[in-house]
């Protein structure tokens, strides 16, 4: 799920190598992550010295969710995002300003709080 993450447009290409983070050692502190057939979302605390795209603080995990090609735009995200969400005080992500993405992630109360590189990076705080 994280290549379907990384290749959203609809390319095929490899991970980046700084992509392992993401999954590298799965079961840490701090890991946790929902999983269907057709997609996953997880989140991962990042040190201030070795983070992730979209990382804010090092108490703050950060969120990667992956939907297979096909099952985009039938409500796989939402579901993924409506069962890990609740279980968080705060998560940040990044994502690519021209992805849909997007207005999925600010629907679920995800703000912009930066800009890197091609991306917005947002968060999201209960209450």
């Amino acid at each position: 799920m994280l290549l379907e993450a990384f290749n959203w447009r609809g390319g095929s290409g490899p991970l980046p190598a700084e992509a392992e983070k993401y999954v590298e050692g799965w079961g840490r502190d701090g890991d946790l992550g929902v999983v269907c057939d057709e997609g996953a979302a997880w989140v991962r605390l990042f040190a201030e010295e070795d983070h992730g795209y979209g990382f804010v603080a090092p108490h703050v995990p950060e969120l990667s969710i992956g939907v297979a090609k096909g099952a985009r735009g039938r409500g796989v995200g939402t579901a993924l995002l409506g069962h890990l969400l609740p279980r968080l005080d705060a998560v940040s992500l990044s994502v690519e300003t021209d992805n849909p993405a997007v207005r999925l992630y600010e629907r679920f109360g995800f703000i912009r709080v930066g800009y890197v590189g091609t991306s917005w990076r947002m968060l999201r705080m209960l209450g």
